[in-house]
């Protein structure tokens, strides 16, 4: 079983940054990628982006140019940069890998973007 912790959500203002992080306890991001999602009130869960272990970083429409998605092998931690932020970014941040079959999620990490 493997557990994945987001962290670094919070209030922001419209244009502003925040930087998630999602910490693994294996080595899952390594040999098999990870990926952010979100759920806004309302919605379903989207796919923000995602990054494979040898392939390019795919990324949302919504998002192209303002977040990057980023992974730190040595330390088991996935990463999204997200910049110029718009209210309409508001919503849980989950990370999410998967290894064969299965696919783990972590409890998610709120960002609220409002002035």
């Amino acid at each position: 079983q493997v557990q994945l912790v987001e962290s670094g959500g919070g209030l922001v203002q419209p244009g502003g940054s925040l930087r998630l992080s999602c910490v693994a306890s294996d080595r899952i991001f390594s040999f098999n990628g990870g990926a952010w999602y979100r759920q806004a009130p309302g919605t379903e869960r989207e796919l923000v982006a995602s990054i494979g272990a040898t392939i390019s970083a795919v990324y949302a429409d919504s998002v192209k140019g303002r977040f990057t998605i980023s992974r730190d092998n040595a330390r088991n931690l996935l990463y999204l940069q997200m910049n110029s932020l718009k209210p309409e970014d508001t919503a849980v941040y989950y990370c999410s890998a998967r290894r064969g079959a299965m696919e783990y999620w972590g409890k998610g990490t709120l960002v609220t973007v409002s002035s």
